[in-house]
């Protein structure tokens, strides 16, 4: 991410959508301002800041996710597709230009230190026993193959964020939190709840059905 813990970057606002590391994000350019942007920043590093934009508040989050142009193509009318990958998260420090898009300077953030490798380790593995329960369950209840990667991330905080990343549903709220969040095992254990509770209603409703088979769910 280089050497400058505090920089100038483009930020393209997204109703909805947060950004996470190592992430893959597909986007369409099309918004005059935006390919303006985006001819900027191919000229530079390639770099630019993906954050949430809150429609009804009409607000930006104040923690977004660095995203880096890895595949670009543009069409004869000016429209852009492009592949981009999650790389650090910042927190936006002031925004310094509003027009033709919005420009801030930010600061990189990164979790803290770890005090015990050994209990985030084990932590770690309650989490991924819960996601393959939860996935497991689903395919019970849904009579379809529910798989996960072949190769999960093993650093605790890599697998938070790609957890988090993966939330099913509108939960772009809790995404937010879980990528503002600066302690790995907090972040984890908060997860950890979540897929939990998820394992139980599903066990219960696996249970219910397997007991009384003729009944249809909704």
């Amino acid at each position: 991410m280089g050497e400058l813990s505090v920089r100038e970057l483009p930020l393209f606002p997204l109703p909805e959508v947060v950004l996470f590391p190592q992430e893959v994000l597909p986007l369409h350019i099309f918004e005059s301002r935006y390919r303006i942007m985006l001819k900027s920043v191919l000229e530079s590093d390639s770099m630019f800041g993906v954050i949430k934009w809150d429609p009804n508040k009409k607000s930006m989050a104040n923690v977004g996710c660095c995203a880096q142009i890895i595949k670009h193509q543009t069409a004869e009318d000016g429209r852009s597709n492009i592949i981009t990958l999650g790389q650090q998260r910042f927190q936006v420090l002031e925004i310094v230009r509003s027009t033709p898009y919005c420009s801030a300077m930010v600061s990189w953030i990164t979790d803290e230190n770890i005090d015990s490798f050994q209990s985030l380790d084990l932590l770690r593995d309650s989490v991924t026993e819960a996601l393959n329960d939860v996935v497991k369950l689903t395919s019970k209840l849904t009579n379809s193959q529910k798989v996960l990667p072949d190769k999960l991330p093993e650093n605790p905080m890599e697998l938070s964020f790609w957890i988090g990343a993966h939330l099913g549903g509108p939960v772009a709220e809790e995404q937010q939190k879980l990528l503002e969040e600066r302690n790995t095992h907090t972040r984890l254990q908060r997860e950890f709840e979540m897929l939990d509770h998820t394992r139980k209603q599903l066990a219960a409703r696996t249970a219910l059905k397997e007991s009384f088979p003729d009944i249809k769910e909704n």
